[in-house]
């Protein structure tokens, strides 16, 4: 190239004139060349390292993501099982331990929720009257005014819906017209009252109940059409009554749902351990971490364009450690690694299923694979209760001393291993933001002096903890990102730089040229001077 140039300039030298544009660009070029090349090779690893580092932790995000909607979708749960789901349907909480379970129910009253209906009105536009009612649910009360701005059936509909005591109104219309239909909510604590407390006979009062002084066979205002009552279940001998269809504390761990009332009818409830979905998701969990391991060696390999981030190597390091992550706390010799049910990671990275050892453990310990798909929580001592989410608190053990409850002066408190916890509510503490026990809540029903809280990791938990740590806003991988979008700012502002130094260099060289071109110019109009003048001495002599 410069001896390119160099010849383009002696050529231009010897002509009557310069071509100033073609060497400005000939000798530009040549100077920025070598940086020009520099910077196309800095940007060029610098997208594809971004781009490479983006594509990882996608990957890591969605097989979490994918790991979880496997799991959430409880089919690697123990489930409880009815022997009439027409009456009674049973599902697993999270977190439990329901395998051998065993019991008996008889839904013997469903709850009911008090329902309401008013006379028909013309129609919703219908006056109502004006004055005050008073909505009483329990021992709340709410006042409900209906003025010149609300005087219809809607605006008294949606003046009992605004009181925010639980009651629901609505209007339902037939050939008959518009009637008002007023409902609470389930439970006989849920019993309300309507009554007017100004206003004109005849007008408010048709939406009024007293059940004081309520008579079916002669009505004035509001028809009782259902009454409120609790659902009323015998478990195992015991009878309990219930606010809600849908009870969570009655049988651990189980959710059941009273569809009917089966007044005698007995139930029994069951469980079934999906053992072959169990294995078969371990099966998949090691097929998708190698998926996800064949693309992130590709990336940190010889070639590979972050085989030198240190974001990315953690990720792979930790990865590799799955295996001998401790995913439950078990205390009876259970396994609680995925290398003690047959998971092992090769010397290149990938992991191994051994399937006959997994069978074996599926035949001998079933319930441990489980848990590892299905963490739990549990307190030693039944008057130490936890009340946070399963997954809101790190896995671990944890230590709870001089646990005291709530009275009527004073909350409930409790040393944390021993940090101090922060009061919630009346009867419950949580866990400090500075304590490694950061989420976990529990409620104090009696007085404790030590009791254990145990909380399992999980396999999702275990995954989990190393995306959340590492794309954590100091986490490693989130450091390579700045480092990298940092990196792409440095190579735009050179190339910036660049361009504004070749244009200063070109307008140098185009002066210098144009200088070059003007002088050639003169001496050319000289020797053309000389040149006849010289022709002129000579014909003179010639004479």
């Amino acid at each position: 190239m410069v001896s390119s140039v160099g010849s383009s300039i002696l050529t231009s030298l010897g002509a009557s004139s310069i071509d100033t544009a073609s060497l400005v660009d000939q000798l530009a070029q040549a100077a920025i060349s070598d940086k020009q090349k520099a910077l196309t090779t800095r940007e060029t690893a610098n997208t594809a390292k971004i781009s490479d580092l983006a594509s990882a932790i996608s990957s890591i995000n969605a097989f979490s993501s994918s790991l979880s909607t496997l799991i959430s979708g409880g089919s690697l749960y123990t489930q409880p099982t009815s022997s009439n789901s027409s009456v009674l349907q049973a599902s697993a909480l999270a977190g439990a331990r329901l395998n051998g379970l065993s019991a008996s129910v008889r839904v013997e009253k469903l709850a009911m929720a008090q329902t309401m209906t008013a006379a028909p009105l013309a129609s919703v536009s219908s006056a109502v009257g004006t004055g005050t009612l008073e909505l009483k649910v329990g021992t709340a009360t709410k006042t409900i005014t209906i003025d010149s701005t609300n005087n219809t059936l809607a605006g008294l509909a949606q003046a009992i819906k605004d009181s925010g005591l639980g009651v629901t109104a609505s209007i339902v219309s037939d050939a008959t017209g518009a009637r008002l239909v007023v409902k609470g909510s389930t439970g006989a604590a849920n019993a309300f009252s309507l009554n007017m407390t100004s206003g004109t006979a005849g007008e408010l009062d048709r939406f009024t109940y007293d059940p004081a002084t309520y008579d079916p066979d002669a009505i004035t205002g509001l028809t009782l059409q259902q009454g409120a009552q609790n659902a009323e279940l015998i478990v195992d001998g015991v009878t309990v009554s219930k606010a809600t269809n849908t009870i969570t504390d009655v049988i651990d761990g189980v959710k059941l749902d009273l569809l009917s009332a089966s007044p005698g009818t007995t139930i029994t409830i069951g469980s079934t351990q999906p053992v072959d979905a169990i294995k078969q998701a371990v099966s998949d969990f090691v097929d998708a971490f190698n998926e996800l391991r064949t693309s992130l060696r590709t990336m940190t390999g010889t070639d590979g364009s972050l085989r030198s981030d240190t974001g990315i190597r953690t990720l792979v390091q930790r990865l590799s450690a799955m295996t001998s992550t401790r995913l439950t706390y078990a205390t009876d010799g259970s396994p609680t690694t995925l290398a003690e049910i047959g998971v092992s990671t090769n010397r290149d990275g990938s992991l191994a299923l051994d399937s006959g050892r997994l069978a074996s453990i599926m035949a001998s310990n079933p319930s441990a694979v489980e848990a590892m798909f299905n963490p739990g929580q549990r307190s030693d001592n039944p008057l130490i209760q936890i009340t946070s989410a399963v997954g809101k608190t790190k896995g671990g053990v944890y230590t709870v001393t001089n646990a005291a409850p709530g009275t009527s002066s004073s909350a409930a408190s409790a040393t944390l291993d021993g940090g101090f916890t922060l009061p919630l509510g009346n009867t419950g503490v949580q866990a400090s933001f500075t304590s490694a026990a950061y989420g976990l809540s529990f409620d104090v029903l009696g007085s404790v002096s030590s009791a254990t809280i145990t909380i399992d990791t999980g396999l999702q938990g275990a995954l989990d903890a190393i995306k959340n740590e590492l794309t954590a806003s100091s986490g490693q991988l989130t450091a390579s990102q700045s480092r990298l979008e940092s990196e792409k700012a440095a190579i735009a502002d050179d190339k910036e730089k660049l361009t504004t130094k070749d244009t200063a260099y070109r307008a140098q060289l185009t002066a210098q040229y144009t200088r070059m071109q003007s002088s050639l110019f003169a001496l050319t109009s000289t020797q053309s001077y000389l040149t006849q003048q010289i022709k002129l001495w000579t014909n003179d002599s010639s004479n």
